[in-house]
């Protein structure tokens, strides 16, 4: 039972996590939080526990699904690498930070975080085209339309540092925070965002899971559950984003956002 349970946890959270670039990590987090509190056989589903699997499962979904997303031309090497540079250090300190959190106050911080992003991403953008300058100015075609965006190559590192922080330190892989960021800050389509984030995430991804592989948070034998779910859903995710409108993906990453940040406040909270 608790292998078809996580299967299935797998499946969703990858399909999810691919489909409006998150990761993932945002779905199976709380999930396995409730089943560790609520169901038999998921006693082992400490928070430490949990941020490893996810970060390794993560490895799995954002691979799939940027297999996918590189075949339609929808990732930006160049701006994915500048984030790189920030988000691997910092998912570094913040998979170590990680090991000093308990289950109450890991909710309520993540829940609050959660509820933070969605509201910033309800702020009303202007989608900028052909009218950008600059020295890294990037040009991509979604759907016959042509967008133009400038990426600020300081800001970028500082931001993209503090969101591998949060990464590893919550276990979300980054794209729940850099999609936004990418979307409001810098002008992204939100189809661009979504592959690019999913791209970063699997270097993001491995480097925050070898740092619990270190610190010993891996419980192997519940970690492959999981994996064949990753792989599924992350496909199917980067499929069904190919054919939904932009609009619909914000929408999408809006509701779940909200919905997954007032679980986890009320859990920790009522805990």
């Amino acid at each position: 039972m608790v292998f078809f349970i996580c299967l299935f946890i797998g499946i969703l959270t990858a399909f999810v996590g691919s489909l409006v670039g998150l990761g993932g990590g945002v779905i199976l987090i709380p999930s396995l939080l409730l089943l560790y509190q609520f169901v038999p056989g998921f006693e082992w589903a400490t928070p430490q526990a949990i941020v490893g699997i996810s970060l390794i499962t993560m490895v799995f979904t954002s691979l799939s699904s940027s297999l996918t997303y590189l075949k339609e031309g929808r990732v930006d090497y160049k701006t994915a690498v500048l984030f790189l540079t920030g988000s691997i250090p910092g998912s570094m300190i913040g998979s170590w930070l990680n090991q000093f959190m308990n289950t109450d106050v890991f909710s309520l911080y993540f829940g609050i975080l959660i509820i933070i992003i969605s509201l910033l991403f309800f702020l009303k953008r202007s989608t900028r085209k052909n009218d950008v300058t600059g020295n890294n100015v990037r040009t991509f075609q979604v759907n016959g339309e042509e967008f133009q965006y400038a990426v600020s190559t300081p800001f970028a590192f500082l931001l993209s540092l503090v969101v591998g922080t949060l990464s590893g330190l919550f276990g979300i892989g980054g794209g729940s925070i850099m999609v936004p960021a990418m979307i409001l800050l810098f002008g992204f389509p939100v189809h661009i965002a979504t592959a690019t984030s999913m791209f970063m995430i699997f270097f993001v991804s491995i480097i925050g899971a070898s740092t619990h592989i270190v610190l010993g948070h891996i419980i192997w034998q519940y970690l492959f559950f999981f994996i064949p779910g990753a792989w599924i859903g992350g496909r199917l995710g980067a499929r069904t984003n190919q054919l939904l409108k932009g609009k619909t993906l914000e929408w999408i990453l809006r509701i779940t956002l909200i919905i997954i940040g007032l679980r986890m406040i009320i859990n920790g909270v009522t805990a």
